[in-house]
């Protein structure tokens, strides 16, 4: 039987002293080496995993303990990490070793959780299959022959096949919520400033967030709750107070959700992800919860809003990554022009480059406005739709993804395909509002099923009692 699927199962072990924290780092890293084959982790930080648990154990002894002592995490590979490489699965940034750590990261290390590797992602986050690394692809345990979902994939096998106590992914339209559902975890995207960027490799600025991967509630909760909060070195980050999430799970109270019918009724949603999304709202309205089913007009336009500003972002944001001051620079190269050009060209992969040239066709002076400028407009009205919709119900519930997980190559080749993998993600990233992302199931062929839900910015508390009680009614 597996040990330690659950932070209260590692509490409990360490306060009878049934085990140490060492042992449970080794544990870990058994599993990991067992499973290497799925390619979860592109580096493990064996010996610095060791050493820090050998000095929590020392903590614990001496009753000065932080409250994550014994949790083990993975980190996705755009987070900062000093003195440990960080690549962004990309062949441009290869040899990196970061010079700092990443706010998120520092704070579950102040409060003694065990950093045991980074791990595998789409190139810059870019992705919805986790097929667009240069470390290659990360291996659905459920199914290896399909994906894990991108681009937190790695993030989300890492959970799921039980390489560590939880994750960081980040999510810029569905990266960690998608994935989640493919592989049968619980993934959440915060409220937008919710956390801290700094030490986050850019995407796109105004969506990137880092989320939490967990087999449970209550340990996503908690590692939220030590993340989250305001950081001087990043001044976007909110100063909100950041409430005790995982002592706040008990739901108790009549809600009111509503569902929209464009969502679930599709010819692009798969029939069996419809009838788990349809159960559960009736088992809620059985319950004697309101649930309401309301029309959502702006759907089409949420899709070519999200990819015309995250890929101008992009354009900018990875304009940094020339071959001059760090990461790889093309030995073919004879003068400065072609040092950018071959780097560049060399350095990222394809999807990358697709995105860039998207972002620097929008940007451009001929059609900043009709795009870029457009696009931004689009994003104000369906913040302010999704914001009001949150003023009159508690939740949005909808599938989190339209299918459950593809095979390998599947879209490769279609852009547009994967792109639509998003579909029902990226609304909670434009509007900037928490989601989560919580198990609903399985399809004929015993693949997961996800079910996400929505809550109005900084209600995570709300979001994670509710996502707990739905969790309790579909075991």
């Amino acid at each position: 039987m597996e040990k330690f699927r659950s932070f209260d199962e590692i509490t409990r072990s360490l306060e009878r002293k049934e085990t140490d924290c060492k042992e449970i780092v080794n544990y870990y890293l058994k599993n990991i080496q067992t499973k290497a084959h799925l390619n979860a982790f592109v580096e493990v930080y064996r010996e610095s995993a060791l050493a820090q648990a050998e000095k929590v154990d020392q903590k614990i002894i001496e009753g000065k303990a932080g409250r994550l002592a014994g949790m083990v995490v993975g980190i996705k590979d755009v987070l900062c990490y000093q003195d440990h490489e960080s690549n962004a699965s990309s062949k441009i940034l290869k040899g990196y070793k970061s010079q700092y750590t990443a706010s998120a990261v520092q704070r579950l290390i102040d409060e003694d959780a065990i950093i045991i590797g980074r791990l595998n992602c789409d190139e810059f986050g870019m992705g919805s299959s986790n097929e667009n690394s240069v470390h290659g692809r990360t291996l659905n345990a459920i199914d290896e022959s399909r994906v894990p979902g991108g681009s937190s994939g790695g993030s989300a096998v890492a959970v799921q096949a039980n390489l560590c106590t939880v994750s960081l992914g980040t999510d810029t339209g569905g990266s960690v919520r998608q994935p989640a559902a493919f592989t049968g975890v619980v993934g959440i995207k915060p409220t937008y400033s919710r956390v801290s960027r700094f030490g986050l490799i850019a995407y796109a600025s105004s969506f990137d967030t880092i989320g939490v991967f967990s087999s449970n509630i209550r340990d996503n909760a908690l590692v939220l709750e030590v993340m989250a909060g305001s950081d001087e070195f990043d001044s976007t980050a909110s100063r909100k107070p950041v409430p005790h999430y995982s002592e706040l799970l008990h739901f108790d109270k009549q809600a009111k959700v509503a569902y929209l019918k464009e969502t679930i009724y599709t010819d692009a949603l798969q029939g069996e992800i419809q009838s788990a999304t349809l159960d559960t709202l009736e088992k809620l309205r059985k319950e004697g919860h309101q649930v309401d089913e309301v029309n959502f007009p702006l759907l089409e336009y949420v899709l070519p809003t999200y990819y015309i500003l995250t890929t101008a972002e992009a354009s900018s944001n990875l304009s940094r990554f020339d071959g001059v001051k760090y990461g790889y620079r093309s030995p073919n190269a004879h003068n400065l022009e072609s040092m950018y050009k071959m780097t560049r060209s060399e350095g990222f992969g394809d999807e990358v480059k697709r995105r860039i040239m998207l972002g620097t066709f929008v940007l451009s002076a001929s059609y900043y406005d009709a795009y870029f400028t457009k696009a931004q407009r689009v994003r104000r009205l369906i913040k302010e739709f999704t914001e009001n919709l949150l003023d009159k119900y508690d939740y949005i519930i909808m599938p989190t993804t339209p299918s459950t997980a593809f095979r390998f190559g599947e879209h490769s080749n279609d852009p547009v395909a994967m792109y639509l993998e998003d579909l029902y993600t990226v609304q909670a990233s434009v509007s900037g509002v928490p989601a989560i992302s919580i198990p609903n199931g399985t399809d004929q062929q015993g693949l997961p099923i996800g079910l996400q839900i929505m809550a109005n910015s900084f209600k995570e508390a709300d979001l994670y009692a509710f996502a707990n009680y739905l969790s309790t009614m579909n075991p």
